[in-house]
């Protein structure tokens, strides 16, 4: 008896010990083995603060960060935009510091004048190819100059330097380039044995086609760095599981990369046409809009000459806003077709 008091005594004692250290039998079990274990998980705790509303500080910061930025916009871009709109309603003529609202007139004279619709179709042709030039050639060099090639580093960045290059000194340039007498042009195609060689600054639709190539060859560098950065993102896998499959180069280049590279050339297509559209430089230093008085004039061209060079300023705000509301209605449409073709 004495045995099993003492062992008794023993047991309190050690329980007495447990509870002053804060062990429990949660922990003598715990120690039990792998069973004993899975018995004691912990419960999970929720957070502290949920419920509790943001600090004033972030507050104060997303305001520092986002209202001088909205500052900016309503300054340089919505506060103009505004102006031209209104400018667009009256004949203000720069000579004279008051402008006369008249109504719809602008616009009345915009679509019944003779030039507009050569001026329309010249933006037109200069838009379409020169986005198709600039996106169809960069992809290709993009393509060639993705693979392991000696000296391609080189290759790229002289590639990618007409693009930071003025366009008024690539105008002067190429207008040598182009010279009916002694410019490039003319004495390669006399040297392949074409002797009729066209004038590029007295026929307007080779005047064009002059302002396009030199137009994509500035351009051409941003389209292909774009295209060379996607490709590198490219899944190989996938490519390699084409060839491993049969697929020829153009059904893979078609079915697989072409997809992959599908946000790239929607977010290209934006970003070129709405440049393209605002090429003024290379135009006035090389034809001056002409030849024949409008022959390579576009939308945002007659919006300077008549601005600046005939002094109505009311008009070439109807111009801009002209071209502002298609260019809006352009890019929705892209958007909306990229979204639809994502879901």
């Amino acid at each position: 008896m004495s045995g099993v008091s003492e062992s008794a005594g023993k047991g309190r004692d050690t329980s007495r010990k447990f509870r002053s250290s804060g062990l429990g039998v949660r922990t003598l079990f715990m120690r039990g083995g792998k069973n004993a274990a899975v018995q004691s998980r912990p419960e999970r705790t929720l957070p502290q603060n949920r419920g509790r509303r943001r600090p004033w500080s972030d507050y104060g910061l997303f305001l520092v960060l986002v209202v001088p930025n909205l500052v900016l916009l309503g300054l340089f871009v919505y506060r103009p935009l505004i102006d031209d709109i209104r400018l667009s309603f009256t004949d203000w003529n720069l000579a004279e510091p008051m402008a006369h609202f008249i109504g719809f007139r602008n616009y009345r004279e915009w679509w019944g004048r003779d030039d507009t619709w050569q001026i329309v179709g010249n933006t037109v042709v200069f838009t379409v190819f020169a986005v198709g030039g600039s996106m169809v050639l960069g992809l290709a060099l993009a393509l060639l100059l993705d693979r392991k090639l000696f000296g391609r580093n080189v290759v790229r960045s002289v590639i990618f330097a007409p693009f930071v290059i003025s366009g008024a000194a690539i105008g002067v340039a190429f207008q040598f380039v182009f010279d009916p007498g002694f410019g490039l042009v003319q004495d390669l195609l006399h040297r392949i044995g074409i002797d009729n060689v066209p004038d590029f600054y007295q026929d307007p639709h080779w005047a064009l086609f002059m302002v396009t190539v030199t137009y994509i060859w500035k351009n051409l560098g941003y389209t292909f760095v774009i295209y060379l950065a996607a490709l590198q993102g490219v899944q190989r896998e996938l490519l390699e599981a084409a060839a491993i499959d049969g697929a020829g180069t153009w059904t893979t280049f078609r079915r697989v990369l072409l997809p992959q590279l599908r946000p790239t050339t929607f977010f290209l297509s934006i970003t070129v046409m709405l440049n393209s559209l605002q090429v003024f430089d290379i135009i006035n230093v090389m034809t001056r809009g002409g030849p024949l008085g409008t022959g390579t004039t576009t939308m945002v061209y007659q919006v300077y000459d008549e601005t600046f060079r005939n002094f109505r300023a009311g008009y070439g705000a109807t111009v801009a806003t002209v071209m502002f509301v298609v260019l809006l209605i352009i890019t929705l449409v892209q958007v909306r077709v990229m979204d639809r073709d994502e879901r």
